[in-house]
């Protein structure tokens, strides 16, 4: 029986960040599950970067989900201004803190299901929280998972996130799978840009079909 190809190029992903990048962790500055919840809330299509040099404050005015829930859109978009589309996450993050009150007693639940239940927080902010607050087996798929997952070939002209998130699944180990979803967007945060990838900086090359199809075609 012949190797499955695919997964060798999974083994050799895995084998290389293992000794490349062995601590991989959110950018993302929280101190328990609340914190981290808002961050990633605040974080869709914009940098942490900026998520990091907004939060401090407002988790100094809102430290609980209970003081967030008493609030007003108003004040809590007083402090994300900064941040990308801060009317609807302002909304959200009322919606999302009200939520966990009335219908959680305050905690940031620690299931998929009930996660997606929270104003604002999607299938993949879902994940985010399933592998990083609670050290679950996840794969949130966000543009650069999407995006390099393809453009290396773990996935095959993917269509959408769930389908990747699909594929990513079945082929890495349940034990790395967090840590590769880490992985996949440090490297294309760093590396793999979109627009320009810095393949000459790349460790990966030898798997990748991006590569192979622009520098070794003939």
């Amino acid at each position: 029986m012949k190797p499955n190809k695919l997964q060798q190029k999974y083994d050799t992903f895995v084998a290389y960040f293992e000794e490349h990048m062995p601590i991989a962790e959110s950018e993302l500055q929280y101190k328990n599950p609340y914190q981290l919840l808002v961050a990633v809330i605040l974080s869709a299509q914009c940098t942490d970067k900026r998520v990091n040099m907004t939060t401090p404050a407002l988790f100094e005015c809102f430290p609980t989900p209970n003081d967030m829930a008493v609030s007003t859109v108003e004040e809590i978009y007083s402090y994300i201004k900064s941040i990308s589309y801060p009317n609807n996450k302002a909304k959200n993050l009322l919606g999302m803190a009200q939520a966990l009150v009335q219908d959680f007693g305050g905690i940031v639940p620690d299931n998929l299901e009930d996660l997606q239940k929270l104003p604002g927080v999607g299938r993949k902010t879902a994940n985010v929280m399933m592998a990083v607050a609670f050290k679950k087996p996840a794969m949130p798929v966000d543009t650069h998972v999407f995006r390099v997952a393809n453009r290396i070939g773990l996935t095959k002209n993917s269509k959408n996130v769930l389908e990747t998130e699909k594929v990513l699944v079945a082929h890495f180990p349940q034990e790395v799978l967090s840590k590769a979803h880490h992985w996949l967007i440090l490297h294309g945060r760093y590396v793999c840009l979109a627009r320009k990838p810095k393949c000459e900086e790349c460790g990966i090359t030898g798997i990748c079909e991006y590569y192979k199809e622009k520098h070794c075609a003939k």
